[in-house]
């Protein structure tokens, strides 16, 4: 009997190693990456090319190999979808999960849209999760969103052994005339739950469309250099959503020759700019109400000059509806939550898909 109790045990204990034997893992490496605005860059998951590392300001920089926006696509029949990972810097915020900051999000195609499938959910900064499991041996198509808040040092996808992997057989999302996204830590990811959920690859999935994020926390101040790599993706759209970082004095001096290094390099390329969102504490907060009432004030008086000026394709997004009115779209008043970021998206995305040719 004791003999018994010793050997099950012992099968007990080496239970999860057997199980995970039986899934082999692939680097990630294999697999084409959407998402960048450049193949030219010190790591593959990060988002600036290298040719900047002492150009651009220091935060810019570092906030640059935050892989907000990438994301790894394949196929495979596997029956389950398990991931390995290690982090930058293995961040970690007070008003942000820990699977949007440095976490994974598995989504699959399924009938002509992208349906999410489950989160690899972090532990540390090197991490294993086993995403998903017990699904039928079918071929499908999967997009692994990587992490909005932290970057990427390694990545190796797990599968059934005996099951297959292989790069997408579909085309999508369409890469041709990606869309190009510029802005603050709200664009960069802030504060969605898990990667899936930040506006920008909302708005990819509902477009079928690839989009580059250029979203940098706190430093979207129009540094021209950032201009210069967004000019040379042949974009569909260009959208600039900078104003709740940029104080109105660098609106007035900075907003006209940013948009010159676009339009320069694109003539008929369409142009978006939003306002300021209207942060659901400004009802409470009078500085804030007046601050962003100033800066809406300077971005509009720039748009009204190049309209002025003769300049085409150019659109504004007004702010006033963007968050709702029940005041439940932020975290923190600022930073938007799910809710917040699919609001977002229900306002931008039609704009985008009207001027999108």
């Amino acid at each position: 009997m004791k003999r018994h109790i010793i050997i099950l045990l012992i099968t007990f204990l080496c239970l999860p190693e057997y199980l995970e034997a039986q899934l082999k893992y692939y680097d990630a490496a294999e697999f084409p990456l959407y998402g960048k605005a450049t193949k030219n860059t010190e790591n593959r998951y990060e988002r600036l090319p290298d040719s900047l590392k002492h150009v651009s300001r220091k935060p810019v920089w570092n906030l640059s190999r935050n892989s907000a926006g990438l994301a790894i696509r394949f196929c495979s029949n596997s029956t389950t979808i398990a991931a390995k990972w290690e982090n930058l810097n293995n961040n970690l915020m007070n008003h942000m999960t820990p699977t949007g900051t440095k976490g994974l999000d598995l989504y699959t195609w399924v009938d002509g849209a992208w349906r999410f499938v489950n989160s690899g959910r972090p532990t540390g900064k090197v991490n294993q999760a086993k995403i998903i499991a017990n699904m039928e041996p079918v071929e499908r198509e999967y997009m692994l969103y990587l992490p909005l808040y932290d970057g990427v040092v390694s990545l190796s996808i797990g599968i059934d052994e005996q099951a297959s992997i292989s790069v997408p057989r579909k085309a999508i999302p369409v890469r041709t005339k990606p869309i190009v996204f510029y802005g603050t830590s709200i664009l960069q990811g802030g504060c969605a739950n898990r990667p899936g959920m930040a506006h920008t690859n909302i708005i990819s999935r509902r477009l079928n469309r690839e989009i580059i994020n250029l979203g940098f926390s706190g430093n979207a101040l129009l540094d021209y250099e950032i201009a210069e790599v967004m000019s040379s993706v042949d974009a569909g759209v260009y959208v600039l959503d900078f104003v709740p970082n940029a104080s109105s004095d660098q609106i007035y001096e900075k907003m006209e020759i940013f948009y010159r290094i676009l339009r320069d390099k694109h003539p008929r390329t369409p142009i978006i700019f939003i306002e300021d969102p209207v942060f659901t504490h400004a009802l409470f907060d009078k500085k804030i109400a007046i601050e962003i009432n100033k800066k809406n004030k300077a971005v509009n008086s720039v748009f009204k000059s190049l309209k002025t000026k003769g300049e085409k394709n150019i659109y504004m997004i007004s702010s006033e509806k963007m968050l709702g009115e029940d005041g439940e779209a932020t975290v923190d008043g600022i930073h938007f939550t799910d809710l917040g970021m699919m609001r977002y998206a229900d306002l931008v995305c039609p704009v985008i898909k009207k001027v999108l040719k």
